[in-house]
């Protein structure tokens, strides 16, 4: 081993563990191409990409890749509902898959399952795995994720797919790091990262998580690092290529604001909500108000999404809206996914459901008009939004934010993640580009002819 080679094996970026394409089909985009290409290369990677660039065909035909070099199935892991519209993007790229949710395997194909399902399947089974949002590995309970991740350790092709891998908290990069077996998460912040102990006892007493901040001059290895296993995009151009076809229509967001009619004891007018709790309570108390001004939102004609997050919200919208269906956690797991896709068949006009229940992975492009009730969650509501506004919808997205004065707070805390969210893409898409940039010419170079008395 030389001196470079050490160094190289010292920076623990992630290694190339695939092998050439075998299958790269006509009816990818030049730049699906090119990421299956990576992808495949790589054999264990991550691909974050802006919702509607492709990523079920670009999995789909990673896994074909697999199957074709091992002769063994892959498994896709999809969030509840999403597997049914995978089988169907399957169908129509005329990919070999099946969906099974008992652990059965007919045949040497891509399985399609449910995360809830993974229980009944064994890894010795499989070649390679796809995790399609797998940013449900940061958000799952710490049992659900050690499943996963345990799962994913014994397999040696591995795919993440998600839209947005850590919305607005760098260290969330970690959970996929260690699901693709490369540094572990604590491993990751102990080489990049450092707690803030000026406020870490702080932070203790109000039952908050501690505070992490890059070391000094850690933050452009942290990048490489990154792009090491991952490659990322939110338009074609950010890797060169046109971005015909992937314009976006207009998006509106409007804010509501709703008078609140009882206000707390004490209070002559309304104020914004200075903690979680006060929070909680206006949200509460205004149920009536905020629902009221949503039936209003969606009273016409056209497909619409109504996102609340109490249980009294939904149970009053879907009573109060006509020609709608609620999806709520009480329903079955079948009962849930048959009402999505009778909402996305045109069965029902208005769809009533929690964000953390079913914003991620649909496409729901036919509904243009979205209703929001407000969180201090940016994954939510970027998730929410994009389930209508993303590439393949053709007209004009509407996006109405009800709120009441009290959780300006919460909005103002929205704002201040979509901004972090941008500073992190626009730093991941940077560096990716710098790391292609350098492979080239490390390919360049390599293939050059030296003379022989050099």
């Amino acid at each position: 081993m030389n001196y470079v080679d050490f160094l190289q094996m010292k920076t623990q970026n992630g290694a190339n563990h695939g092998f050439n394409p075998l299958f790269i089909p006509d009816y990818l985009f030049d730049f699906q191409k090119e990421m299956v290409d990576y992808a495949v290369k790589k054999g264990r990677a991550a691909l974050f990409e802006d919702c509607g660039m492709g990523k079920t065909a670009q999995f789909l035909a990673w896994g074909q890749n697999i199957i074709e070099y091992t002769n063994k199935p892959v498994l896709v892991l999809s969030p509840l509902a999403v597997s049914a519209q995978t089988l169907r993007e399957a169908d129509k790229f005329d990919i070999d898959a099946i969906r099974s949710n008992d652990g059965s395997i007919p045949g040497k194909r891509i399985i399609i399952t449910n995360y809830e399902k993974l229980h009944h399947f064994y890894w010795q089974d499989f070649s390679g795995v796809v995790c399609d949002e797998s940013s449900l590995l940061k958000n799952a309970d710490a049992v659900r994720r050690k499943e996963i991740t345990e799962f994913l350790r014994k397999i040696p092709y591995r795919l993440l797919c998600t839209a947005t891998a850590a919305p607005n908290d760098y260290l969330e990069l970690g959970t996929s790091s260690e699901a693709l077996g490369y540094l572990g998460f604590m491993d990751m912040l102990n080489r990049f990262f450092k707690n803030d102990s000026n406020n870490s006892a702080m932070r203790r007493m109000y039952g908050e998580a501690p505070k992490w901040r890059f070391r000094g001059h850690a933050e452009l290895p942290f990048w490489r690092w990154v792009c090491s296993w991952a490659r990322a995009l939110r338009k074609p151009s950010d890797l060169g290529f046109d971005d015909d076809g992937f314009v976006l229509p207009k998006l509106t967001e409007q804010e509501h604001l709703v008078e609140a009619k009882k206000l707390p004891p004490g209070w002559l007018f309304p104020v914004a909500a200075r903690n979680l709790q006060e929070q909680r309570e206006e949200r509460k108390r205004t149920l009536e108000e905020r629902c009221e001004k949503a039936v209003d939102l969606v009273t016409h004609d056209k497909p619409a999404i109504a996102w609340c997050h109490l249980n009294d919200e939904g149970n009053l919208l879907a009573k109060s809206i006509p020609d709608s269906v609620q999806v709520s956690g009480k329903d079955s797991d079948e009962s849930k996914e048959e009402k999505l896709l009778g909402f996305i068949d045109g069965k029902f006009r208005v769809l009533v459901i929690k964000p953390k229940i079913g914003c991620l992975g649909l496409n729901l492009q036919h509904c243009a008009n979205v209703v929001y009730f407000p969180s201090h969650s940016y994954e939510q509501y970027y998730q929410a939004v994009r389930r209508c506004w993303r590439f393949g919808q053709k007209n004009p997205v509407q996006v109405d934010i009800v709120l009441t004065e009290g959780e300006r707070k919460v909005m103002q805390n929205l704002q201040r993640k979509s901004e972090a969210a941008a500073r992190m893409f626009d730093a991941l898409v940077a560096q990716m580009n710098n790391a292609i940039s350098i492979d080239k010419k490390e390919t360049i170079v390599n293939k050059m002819e030296v003379p022989a008395w050099l």
